[in-house]
């Protein structure tokens, strides 16, 4: 067997034995966003560090445990925290959790990150649904041999954000009075902020937002044959003629100011996606 399958294999093993659930959705969780975990009903939690192969998160701010339990009647797994390419992970193993997601059973992927905004129309707080992305990370977690049992050697991104989700969730949020634009986000190694030329390249190129995550978890779970919705959460502005010093102390403000409207918007998707 592959190593990557091997590896897949022993974390979902170990999990299995905690917890006897087969998750329709999972969810993975970025900075300041992790007020969804709870509202999970029943949930079981098991931290990073006591799954075999899976890669413990070093940020703070981020808890690091796999919450298992039901959304809006759905069996989901959430991974509160997120791993990241710039705290010296390789893609792989920053994906790794993806890969045991979809081995659990799940088929639908819900993203949510925290992001700066190159878009003058995107306010500050305000909820981006995307409906596209720019790679920029100089790295791609499918480098290396392929294990067809995990996904075609070329998977297809012509459709990486499902359309389907994405117009439900615009439904939602207009229904549900939540300010939310679709936008599409370039993802970047970080772990610095940008420079002033910098946002103008990027703003140049097509995208609206900036981060430093999303995009290597939508690459892995299109090739494991999995849709996939984005969720950005916009916690600074990044306009070049007008760029401020950014305090991480803000930019979890603000998230935190957003995660109950984040919360309903991801609850209410669950409940209605087919």
């Amino acid at each position: 067997m592959p190593e990557l399958r091997q590896r897949i294999d022993e974390a979902v093993t170990a999990i299995r034995k905690v917890v006897d659930v087969d998750p329709d959705v999972g969810i993975i969780l970025g900075t300041g966003l992790g007020d969804l975990s709870d509202v999970i009903e029943a949930p079981h939690a098991i931290p990073y560090t006591e799954i075999p192969h899976f890669p413990h998160t070093s940020v703070e701010f981020h808890a690091g445990e796999l919450v298992f339990g039901k959304l809006s009647g759905r069996n989901v797994v959430v991974m509160n925290g997120r791993v990241h390419f710039y705290e010296g992970y390789s893609m792989r193993e920053v994906t790794f959790p993806v890969r045991v997601m979809r081995a659990l059973g799940a088929e639908t992927l819900i993203i949510n990150s925290a992001v700066g905004s190159m878009n003058p129309l995107f306010d500050l707080g305000r909820i981006v649904i995307v409906d596209d992305h720019i790679n920029l990370m100089g790295d791609n977690p499918l480098i290396g041999p392929n294990d067809d049992e995990l996904g075609p050697r070329f998977p297809d991104m012509s459709d990486a954000y499902s359309a389907e989700l994405v117009k439900l969730a615009e439904e939602i949020a207009l229904e549900e009075g939540i300010a939310a634009h679709r936008g599409v986000l370039v993802s970047v190694a970080g772990p610095n902020l940008e420079t002033a030329a910098e946002y103008r390249f990027l703003r140049g190129i097509g995208a609206d937002i900036v981060g430093m995550s999303l995009v290597p978890e939508c690459i892995v779970a299109n090739h494991a044959g999995m849709r996939v919705l984005g969720f950005a959460v916009i916690t600074d502005r990044c306009l070049p003629d007008a760029l401020e010093p950014v305090e991480i102390k803000r930019i979890l403000a603000v998230a935190a100011d957003a995660a109950p409207r984040l919360t309903r918007l991801v609850t209410t998707v669950v409940a209605r996606m087919s």
